[in-house]
């Protein structure tokens, strides 16, 4: 029950920032809620590199995901040029990349007392692209140009969100073969089997209810990406799983109630996010 009022209090939010009747209000509170989850995400991550004993550059990483997640907005937005330019926003994400590890090195140059350059670069880098690059593509699903970019947020949204519950709840029932306990213990063949069947059925119904105003998706598509955003969503679990294994910790923080911290609440959002983006791109061709 605490796990189930998190989520519907968590996505209530997210829905009324998605359809503020007001755009700049809908637009802040958008990218407000972006950058809350993409800085939280950073700390936590940055925080099980530190309980892990390795070093990193945290105010660098935190501050570079809150510049990603913001430039990408206004480029996407049309803050800054014009509106839903993805280009422009994939040449930004390239160039700040560049300037980023450069600015990492640049950091420890001056460094006095820290040995472990190497690691501190790494891992500041690995933390920027796992939490914030990968958010960016909420944010591209979002603004989408030709298509209704918020409608495919929501669908994408619910068909992840309903592979991590059918696998929470047919795992929790019938789970008796373990996947990989070295890592996940909780994590059942079951309760894989119940996320692929539940986000393909969330997927065939709401492109069912939809009527056509998800365009160039059909049953079939509806299907494929069911069974594709289900196996993914159970694979990015399981790698969130692997740094926490690292870190010694069951959470990766302890924002909601049932459900862990921000990270626990993305890890299935952040690999999903770009497969759905480049479906819509490459496979549905809109």
């Amino acid at each position: 029950m605490r796990r189930l009022s998190s989520t519907v209090v968590l996505w209530a939010v997210v829905i009324a920032a998605l359809f503020a009747p007001h755009r700049v209000v809908a637009d802040v509170c958008f990218i407000g809620l972006i950058v809350l989850l993409g800085g939280a995400g950073l700390v936590e991550f940055y925080g099980l590199i530190e309980k892990r004993g390795l070093v990193c550059f945290k105010r660098w990483g935190i501050a570079g995901g809150g510049l990603l997640l913001g430039g990408t907005f206004a480029c996407l937005s049309g803050w800054w040029g014009p509106q839903n330019a993805l280009g422009q926003a994939n040449d930004f994400e390239t160039g700040f990349l560049v300037l980023f590890v450069l600015g990492l090195c640049a950091r420890q140059l001056v460094s006095k007392s820290n040995p472990s350059g190497l690691t501190a670069i790494s891992t500041t880098l690995f933390g920027l692209m796992y939490v914030a690059w990968l958010l960016n593509f909420v944010q591209k699903i979002h603004f989408y140009p030709e298509a209704n970019g918020r409608l495919f947020l929501i669908y994408f949204v619910l068909v992840t969100k309903c592979s991590d519950t059918g696998a929470y709840v047919v795992g929790s029932l019938i789970g008796r073969h373990k996947m990989i306990p070295r890592i996940s213990p909780g994590k059942t063949w079951e309760g894989f089997g119940g996320a692929i069947l539940a986000s393909t059925v969330a997927s065939v119904a709401f492109v069912m209810l939809a009527q056509g105003r998800l365009i160039g998706m059909n049953s079939g598509h509806a299907v494929i990406l069911g069974v594709l955003l289900g196996v993914s969503a159970v694979v990015g679990d399981l790698i969130e799983s692997l740094l926490k294994r690292e870190a010694g910790v069951k959470d990766s923080g302890r924002l909601f109630p049932g459900i862990g911290g921000i990270l626990d609440l993305l890890d299935s959002i952040l690999f999903n996010a770009p497969l759905m983006y480049l479906y819509l791109r490459h496979v549905l061709g809109i």
